[in-house]
């Protein structure tokens, strides 16, 4: 059908967000038959009138079916259905940054089983205390100082995992700053939860040991941007590592420009260089951030966020406001998987995997990455249109990849596709889908462009 023809797009009845139940209109009305794959999806203006929806609200359900590759944007030529891979070719899905499976099935029962048999002297019946009960608070203080650092129990807040951590961090920060700088591409998570809170995200330059430092003192010194956040390991899509010596003269420009670092530490367990964290050089600069989700189990949602001192009061409080708290069989079974040591075994077992599955992705697609020990993501650098393309047609022979529009921010350097190591359970599976990369990437004359690649 032409793009510009009429037609119904009824939206169903429901207590989802609109957006979503728009996407659910507009994936219901591909599935029909009447738009085919590889075809172009009327304008977002052409949507807006025919669902009778604001612009935004089409945009936000474009982004929704894009995350979940059903359509594909590519910039200056319109929205596209994208192909249908056919049920019996092997699928890989490298987009989601997620471990491999490390608790096992035994350790999760037992660990329900015993948190279960504590529910009855939880206090307050189950209702958690704001931030978290003392209790809870010292078990994730011990599970730090075992895996990354030492943190005192009345240093941090206990968070519904890290995203849930980085919104309160950025709600807190709201009243202090009117935007948060980051590298060109960034953690869509911290993407999201910037736009939510309506603060604007600032793309600044970077190299191979992380944002420049004379380019943030410029943006300072240019806007009312006082906040950063930053993933000092394995940076979120580009996967290197800040060194200290980094790390310091970024501090030292916050601290002339009086502004506050998100720290974002979920993939600490994989550091390589031994630098300290942000948090251990300046603690009442620093917001910082960890959890489960990265190094055992996104399964248990708790996550840690450790602010500076004064402001731990008053992000209790959001806590409170917004969902009380942790849920108390979730920190009970974490705590019940801590006491089986499934903590420590499960960041060997990580550490070991990626840095096989790393040198695996050097060799097949020719790259010196920038973390060679492990990373649990590698990111292939090139222009945006050829990274949506390369998507594309990754996702027409099986493979899901992560595009730029899910990470970027502005900037050149946005332009590229993230490639999600530990996704594929088994390691035949990601052999197989690093091929297909490997030859789309050859046959669009992108092998050799990173063959040096340290992300810059």
């Amino acid at each position: 059908m032409g793009t510009s023809d009429t037609f119904q797009l009824p939206i169903p009845d429901g207590h989802d967000p609109l957006h979503e139940r728009l996407a659910a209109a507009i994936e219901r009305w591909i599935s029909s038959g009447q738009l085919r794959p590889g075809e172009r999806l009327p304008t977002h203006r052409e949507l807006s009138r025919d669902a009778g929806v604001a612009i935004g609200t089409v945009t936000k359900a474009i982004s929704y079916l894009e995350k979940r590759g059903v359509v594909r944007s590519e910039t200056g030529r319109g929205t596209f259905v994208n192909m249908v891979v056919e049920p019996a070719a092997e699928f890989t899905d490298l987009n989601f940054n997620i471990p491999l499976p490390v608790v096992d099935e035994g350790q999760f029962r037992a660990a329900a089983v015993q948190a279960s048999s504590r529910l009855s002297n939880t206090p307050n019946g189950g209702y958690p205390e704001p931030g978290g009960h003392k209790e809870h608070r010292k078990i994730l203080s011990d599970w730090l100082s075992a895996m990354r650092l030492e943190l005192a129990a009345d240093d941090m807040v206990v968070t519904v995992g890290g995203q849930h951590a980085i919104h309160l961090a950025m709600a807190d920060l709201a009243g202090h700053t009117r935007g948060v700088a980051t590298e060109a591409a960034t953690f869509s998570g911290a993407i999201a939860a910037a736009n939510n809170l309506g603060l604007q995200l600032h793309a600044v330059d970077h190299d191979e040991e992380g944002m420049l430092p004379d380019a943030l003192e410029r943006l300072f010194a240019e806007s009312e941007c006082r906040a950063i956040y930053l993933t000092p390991v394995c940076q979120n899509p580009y996967g290197f590592e800040m060194t200290e010596a980094r790390r310091k003269d970024i501090l030292a420009v916050c601290r002339r420009a009086d502004a506050f670092i998100i720290e974002d530490d979920l993939y600490g367990i994989y550091s390589d260089t031994g630098s300290p964290t942000f948090r251990e050089l300046d603690g009442e600069r620093v917001y910082y951030i960890n959890g489960l989700s990265k190094s055992l189990t996104p399964l248990v949602r708790v996550g840690v966020l450790a602010p500076p001192q004064p402001r731990r009061g008053a992000i209790a409080s959001r806590i409170r406001a917004e969902l009380w708290g942790v849920s108390a069989f979730d920190l009970e079974v974490a705590k019940a998987l801590f006491e089986m040591g499934a903590h420590l075994s499960a960041r060997e077992a990580l550490r070991a995997e990626a840095r096989s599955r790393v040198e695996l992705a050097a060799s097949i697609l020719h790259l010196r990455l920038p973390m060679p020990s492990g990373s649990p993501h590698v990111w292939l650098p090139m222009p945006k249109i050829a990274a949506q393309k390369l998507a594309r047609q990754a996702l027409e022979q099986g493979v899901r990849i992560t595009p730029p529009d899910a990470v970027a921010v502005g900037g050149e350097k946005a332009g590229g596709v993230r490639l999600c190591l530990m996704a594929a359970p088994q390691r035949d599976s990601l052999t197989n889908a690093l091929r297909v990369i490997a030859d789309l990437r050859a046959a669009a004359g992108f092998e050799s462009v990173a063959a040096d690649l340290h992300i810059v």
